[in-house]
This record gives C-alpha cells, structure tokens and sequence, in this order.
C-alpha cells in the first residue's frame, strides 16, 4: 500500500478518515481528472479527492473540512454539463463513486433504495427481469449516478409522460454542511406534513447538503411499446406535428426531435441508422401503457403526422429497429464530436407552441455568430438542447459560443420559458439566472441556502449570480 508523502496536515488528517492511502488523491496528476465535468470550458485543480466508503465517512469528512474552513463539494460520475462538480474553489472532492451498493427492493410497494453512487440504467437492469423499470433515463443514464441526478433533478427523454427525478423520489439520507445526518422522508410517504424538504434538496446541486442515500419509487414496465419515426421536409412542420398530437389528447412516453445538423453528426458517429441527408427534422415518438390501446394511438400519430406534411412515417418494425432509433438519439450529445472539435449544449425550456419562433430564432443567432447550432431536444415538454459548435483553438470561439448559448436561453426566457429543464445552472447559467429571477427572488433563494450552508464552504460559486443588487438589497433590509 502507498504511503502518504504530503506535509499538508489536512492531506493527513483527510486520508485518516478514509482509514487508507488509496482513499485519497492529492497529487497534481492524479487530480488532472477532476479539474471539471462535462462542462469542459472551465477548469480548475481541487486540493484533493476523498472517496469515502459510507455515511459516517462522509460526515466525518465534511465536518473536519467546515472546522477547518475548507471549501468541499460533493462529485458523481462526472457528467454534469453545467460546470456543479467543478472546484472553482480548489475544494476537496468528496467523491461518492464507491458508494454504489442497490441496498434493497421492495416490488410490493414500489421502491428501491440505492447509495448515491449506483448508477441509473443498472437499477433498471437489476430490476427488469421482475417486470420493473426506473423511470428517468437521462442519456448519460449507462454512466450517471443516481446522487448526481438528484442534484441536478435530472429529466430524459420519457420524462413527458413519467415526469424528472423529483416525481421518483421518495426519501433522502442527507449529511448537512456541518456534518450532521439527517434523513427526509418517511417508508415513502408521499404528502408528509410539514415542509417539502425532498423538494428542496433535489435539483439543489449539492449546495445544501450530500446526499447519501435514496429511496427512489419504481414502476411496473408497460404492457406495450411502440415507436414511430417520422421525416419532415421543413422544422415548421415537425414542430406543428408535435403540437397536434398532444392536442389530439394523446400523451407519448417520448416525443423527441432533432433537425438536420444533429441529424448530420448522429449519422456520422456510432450508430447510425441511415437518416436522410437532405431532411429538415426527424421526430422520435414512443407510445407505451396497455398493450390493447398502443396500436390505435399509433395509427393517431400516423395521420396526425400525414396531415403535418410528413415527407415519411412510419412504425418500428420490431424491437431491434426501434433499439437503433433510440441509440441512435441517445447518443445525439457526443456525436457532434464527429463533425466539430468542440461543442457547448444549452439547455432551455419553451412552451410548446413557440417551437417555430424559438428555433427561428435559434437559426438567426446561429448564422449572427458564425457558429453552427445543431438543436436536438424533448420536443413533446419544450426542452431545446441548443448545441453550439465551435473550434476552440480558433482565437475568439469559445467567447463566441458562450455568448451564442446565453443569447439561446434569453431566447428561451423571452418567450415565456426558463434556463434550464435538467442539465442545472452550476457555474454556466449562473449569471442567466437573471433571465427569469428578480434580485429580491434570488435572494429569496440565496437566504435558504444560508439556513442550510450558513459558512458557504458547500460548492460555492454555483447555482446563483455573482453577488450585485443582491447585496444592496440585504443591507437595505438591514438598515
């Protein structure tokens, strides 16, 4: 076993409490790896990364980092994409990858209890030969924590139908900024009396505390499923198909979209599934529920479709095709590596009826900047995934692209919409938060983050803009 070569007391003191050398990285190569999350645009070292094994470890841990004044933050799988697990602070990183045990199922009432470093699809593939399933299957969902999708209420594309992960949870084991544990919620009781602290806590992004165990509601899998993929000569149409068949009364598990430069980098990576070149928007819909009722919801969408202009519509032919359609899509973010050095994705909300304004102006933004902006996204709930294409070794690009995307989510705000539907704000959108808060609803927010993390060493930086009117508005209160 290694030993500890570091004359930094708290390196000492921090790998005691995880009882071995190997429980610890200090060292500026080993800490390379952890400089950011998905969101690569910024970077910055952490002091060092603890990987506890258990509950009492991580409160031991957060406690000796608040009685020393070390900023601390707590990292999943990393996948974040807005910059939340990145230590702009030079924090210890409390990583909760080793904690990733499923701790029990309970089919007769529908939930499981896992530790915040399993990862989502395994609960499903733990599960599905019982006939469950786990409902949010954001696309990172093979790699991603479960603790990291509470902190950043992590949605996906069934999340029309199934709702984001706070719909999914129904109880919390959390360790306070100063230590102590506490847990929220009680043997899945779902209107427990008194404040909604689950609410609270989830989408929170690890500004309030750690979150240390889930219990999480699963459903019974669906008798049925279908999926239809259906071409579109023009994006207006696309998004006219998508407004009528949620008015038509029908209510899809997914309703996803993607125009043509998506459709461009999807073909050109892993798994492509022969896509027209020249088509405008494809639409992913998948219906699922009682297996007697799937069939005529399809022949709606169908005719639905047709009378939208449809260039071409059709079924998944069996499960493998539909398996491709959908692999295909999910891998929709890392394919635009497959034709641009660089990208940054956005992550706005819209109402659904202002799809073609949104995108129109989307496609002006894009050709202001001189960057290409591919737009894959939850089309049936209004969830653009804007993604903004750029070379970063070009002088100027990476400027240009953080201004296209923040020009994206004003967009997104001025029609009524908001800055993020699951990726969160981390340090990204912090200063968009503006978009869509008052100075006095900020700090509405910013006083409960007090009550929870008074000292501010729990990821500070993130979530909220860089203080302003805030400030004055305190001390005016004060006064």
């Amino acid at each position: 076993m290694a030993t500890i070569k570091t004359n930094d007391k708290h390196i000492i003191n921090l790998a005691a409490i995880v009882g071995e050398s190997r429980s610890i990285l200090y060292k500026k190569v080993d800490l390379l790896a952890y400089d950011c999350d998905g969101f690569t645009i910024y970077k910055h070292l952490p002091k060092a990364v603890v990987f506890p094994k258990n509950t009492e470890e991580v409160s031991k841990l957060v406690k000796y980092c608040t009685d020393n004044g070390l900023p601390f933050l707590a990292r999943g799988a990393g996948t974040g994409l807005s910059g939340g697990a990145i230590p702009v602070n030079g924090e210890v990183i409390i990583s909760m990858v080793r904690m990733k045990k499923l701790i029990s199922v309970d089919l007769e009432n529908r939930r499981a209890v896992v530790e915040p470093g399993f990862v989502n699809l395994k609960l499903t593939n733990s599960i599905s030969d019982k006939g469950y399933y786990y409902a949010p299957d954001p696309s990172s969902q093979y790699c991603c924590t479960i603790g990291g999708n509470v902190a950043e209420n992590a949605g996906g594309a069934h999340c029309l139908k199934y709702g984001v992960t706070t719909n999914h949870i129904l109880g919390l084991e959390v360790v306070l900024p100063n230590g102590e544990i506490i847990e929220m919620g009680r043997n899945g009781i779902l209107d427990e009396p008194g404040y909604d602290l689950l609410g609270l806590l989830t989408g929170s992004e690890g500004t309030l505390g750690i979150v240390t165990k889930i219990t999480v509601r699963i459903l019974k899998s669906p008798e049925g499923k279908q999926t239809v993929l259906a071409y579109f000569d023009k994006v207006e149409d696309g998004s006219q198909a998508v407004s009528d068949i949620i008015s038509a009364g029908i209510v899809p598990a997914a309703l996803e979209m993607m125009d043509k430069t998506a459709i461009e980098g999807v073909e050109a990576a892993a798994f492509p599934v022969g896509h027209p070149k020249d088509i405008e928007a494809v639409l992913l819909i998948e219906v699922d529920g009682i297996a007697a009722g799937i069939e005529e919801q399809i022949n709606q969408i169908l005719e639905v479709c047709k009378k939208c202009n449809v260039r071409e519509v059709r079924a998944a032919k069996d499960e493998e095709e539909r398996g491709r359609w959908w692999a295909n899509r999910k891998t929709g973010f890392g394919a635009m590596g497959a034709i641009s050095p660089d990208y940054l994705v956005q992550d706005g909300v819209i109402p659904r009826s202002k799809l073609p304004e949104v995108l129109q102006k989307i496609a002006q933004i894009s050709e202001e900047s001189g960057l290409r902006i591919a737009n894959i996204f939850h089309a049936g709930d209004g969830n653009l995934h804007p993604l903004v294409l750029f070379d970063a070794r070009k002088p100027g690009e990476i400027e240009k692209a953080l201004a296209a995307g923040s020009a994206c989510l004003k967009a997104c705000a001025e029609v009524g919409g908001t800055i993020t539907g699951e990726h969160g704000v981390g340090i990204e959108k912090r200063e968009e938060m503006r978009f869509v808060f008052k100075e006095e609803e900020i700090l509405a927010q910013t006083n409960i983050r007090e009550v929870f993390n008074p000292d501010n060493l729990l990821n500070a930086g993130k979530l909220f803009p860089t203080p302003g009117r805030c400030v004055e508005i305190k001390k005016e209160m004060k006064a």
